[in-house]
């Protein structure tokens, strides 16, 4: 994307949050979401918002709500699936109709949490349970709670990587690019695949931070770091591979009609060789793979290629914090809900994901992680806010798809500049920013 069209549309963005915060949040203790203790008296029927049309499709949610009944016999659930879920949510946030559970959008930046959803609970209380609770931390109250952890990745399709004579995790950038070339020339499959179309899978590049430094303040250093993209910075690294992939004609020729339920088969048969994702992934792409009759266990994960020290670093976030809407009228059952998703449905636990929930062992696809001495490393949240701040002042939109998206069509040749100005672009924008809010 043009720096025009990222410009547009952080103005939209800026718009939306000012419209909801006027609109009456629900920070205050009478709009919390508490924990109900009686599920006799919990009634109501909740709409919940999901990313996940799979399991819509599939009945996995269904199933859900039908063991959750149970429990809870005076509370429907029902559920929309969103295939842009950014977007879709992102529009929905105009209004005061955006379900009474969801996942919060990672547009919304941390302090207008309050503005969007309900409190759940003191950080002090709810994080002796979770784990990332810091991550929807506001004053001290909680405003949402993943239901699983994942390390970032790459998942791969280790039968194309064998057949293309690649069988170590590669350690560097030009490695990894090494290796996509190998399967570009010894095997038929589409080495990487950006899943460009749909948006949301391109933004979890920005999920890399942390990675190549294996420093867990690589992101609170973004408030005091004027040039994030100079050469030997996290996002230079970063940004250079997701660049140097497609300038060298190592994804799929028109980024622009790729399709993420698609995707799930084309790596799961062995016509893609990887894509960077979540661990979340890997159970899909297994499940892609034994529908068409291939191995599952041809499904691998592998670390970003970079090591610190003689190891590699992959970042464990929460992936989407689910949140009760502050305009929901039955935030006892959407709470109820929400509760016993995370603690009870076994989600965590079938999609092989880290559970937020302290104490609960790795799943198996992290196994090679913790045989190889790969380092997890939890990021710091002390200037979240502050690097939002700077971040929607430059218009830069670190956790936005246009971001990625941009150094996509730069690298393909639909977008002028070069990786160089686009860069120093970036680092004018955030330097600025910096200056301006001071």
């Amino acid at each position: 994307m043009r720096s025009t069209v990222l410009a547009g549309t952080a103005v939209v963005l800026a718009l939306t949050l000012a419209a909801c915060a006027g609109s009456g949040g629900g920070s205050g203790a009478s709009d919390a979401a508490t924990a109900p203790s009686d599920p006799d008296k919990v009634s109501g029927t909740i709409t919940v918002l999901t990313n996940r049309t799979d399991q819509v499709q599939d009945g996995t949610l269904k199933g859900y709500a039908a063991r959750f009944k149970k429990v809870y016999p005076h509370v429907t659930v029902k559920f929309q699936g969103l295939t842009d879920y950014e977007g879709d949510v992102k529009i929905r946030l105009n209004s005061k109709s955006y379900g009474d559970v969801l996942s919060i959008p990672n547009s919304v930046p941390l302090k207008q949490y309050p503005n969007f959803f309900a409190p759940l609970g003191t950080s002090g209380d709810l994080s002796k349970t979770y784990d990332f609770t810091d991550r929807a931390t506001v004053g001290g109250k909680v405003y949402g709670i993943a239901n699983i952890g994942t390390a970032n990745g790459f998942v791969y399709n280790k039968a194309v990587w064998k057949q293309a004579g690649v069988t170590d995790w590669p350690t560097t950038p030009q490695e990894f690019l090494d290796a996509l070339k190998a399967i570009k020339a010894k095997t038929k499959a589409t080495p990487y695949y950006t899943n460009y179309h749909d948006g949301w899978p391109l933004t979890n590049w920005g999920n890399a931070l942390g990675s190549p430094s294996c420093d867990p303040a690589a992101n609170d250093r973004l408030a005091a770091t004027k040039e994030p993209w100079a050469p030997g910075q996290d996002l230079h690294t970063v940004d250079s591979l997701l660049y140097g992939i497609v300038h060298g004609k190592l994804a799929e020729a028109d980024p622009t009609t790729t399709n993420w339920e698609n995707s799930k088969k084309l790596l799961g048969t062995g016509q893609v060789g990887a894509m960077w994702l979540g661990s979340w992934a890997v159970v899909q792409m297994r499940a892609a793979a034994k529908d068409a009759g291939k191995n599952p266990d041809d499904i691998g994960f592998m670390p970003f290629p970079a090591q610190k020290d003689g190891h590699f670093c992959s970042v464990v976030r929460p992936d989407y914090q689910y949140a009760v809407s502050a305009h929901s009228k039955n935030k006892d059952a959407a709470r109820a809900w929400l509760d016993w998703y995370i603690n009870k449905s076994g989600d965590a636990q079938a999609a092989l994901s880290i559970s937020s929930v302290k104490g609960t062992p790795l799943p198996a696809p992290l196994k090679p992680f913790e045989a190889a001495g790969v380092k997890f490393v939890h990021l710091a949240n002390d200037r979240t806010a502050q690097v939002d701040e700077i971040d929607k002042a430059s218009e830069v939109g670190l956790n936005a798809q246009d971001y990625p998206q941009r150094i996509v069509d730069t690298a393909r040749g639909s977008a002028g500049g070069s990786l160089d100005s686009v860069f120093d672009d970036l680092n004018k924008r955030w330097s600025q920013a910096q200056g301006t809010l001071g």
